[in-house]
């Protein structure tokens, strides 16, 4: 071996090392709760209990307007019926109240993909290997500097599977914006000229997690090949 493919190798060495470490440290921090987020957010449980207390604040507001409205002491402006208006009201500030436990039950459901790909089921990932693997078939198929281009090839794949890494913390971090700016998405379902916007979070939410689910899986999937391929690396 050169001088030249020495230096791959060790260069190919290290970008696996690199990858592991990325790999573990994501993966780690993807959990099925937010217990993650409050750990590198600690600032979100303190402003939602804020958001909490403004989203009640507004329900009631809008209550208190509304029955003005109905009563007639401003003329020519419409309102809403005075008992769905209370009804809608009363129920959306019980939805408010317990607006963790409800986004928390929900993620306990859609969230679930997320301990696949921590599980211990999931075949081991191990980059030096996936390198040696490389370096044999490419010396079975081609001549010359078959380090360089075993290098080339693990760049791409290291590329790829960090994408998919970062994608998935950042569909988390959405995530987790989205479950502790909730209780004012609670409260705008409890006017009726603002229902549509608590109906476009709820689809931002299911859609969230469904993403994130995508993720998981597409992971998943990138493993279980790479467990194969290693297994039986001359089948190609």
């Amino acid at each position: 071996m050169g001088i030249l493919d020495g230096i791959v190798e060790w260069i190919a060495e290290q970008v696996m090392n690199g990858l592991d470490l990325i790999s573990t440290s994501v993966l780690g921090a993807l959990e099925c709760d937010m217990g993650t987020f409050l750990r590198y957010f600690p600032a979100a449980e303190t402003m939602y209990k804020i958001f909490v207390a403004a989203a009640i604040g507004l329900v009631l507001l809008n209550w208190v307007w509304q029955l003005f409205k109905n009563f007639g002491l401003i003329a020519g402006v419409e309102a809403e019926d005075p008992i769905r208006l209370s009804i809608r009201s009363v129920l959306f500030i019980g939805l408010i109240y317990y607006c963790d436990q409800i986004t928390e039950m929900v993620l306990a459901i859609g969230g679930t993909p997320y301990s696949w790909i921590l599980s211990s089921d999931l075949p081991p990932l191990n980059f030096a290997d996936f390198n040696s693997v490389l370096l044999t078939i490419l010396g079975v198929c081609a001549s010359g500097s078959v380090a360089l281009i075993a290098l080339i090839l693990l760049l791409i794949l290291a590329w790829n599977y960090i994408k998919l890494l970062f994608e998935a913390a950042e569909r988390y971090i959405l995530l987790g914006v989205i479950v502790y700016t909730a209780p004012m998405a609670f409260a705008t379902g409890a006017s009726q000229s603002t229902s549509n916007i608590f109906k476009s979070w709820c689809r931002m939410f299911g859609g969230q997690i469904f993403l994130l689910m995508m993720n998981a899986w597409c992971l998943r999937l990138f493993t279980s090949m790479v467990g194969s391929f290693l297994s039986n690396p001359l089948s190609l």
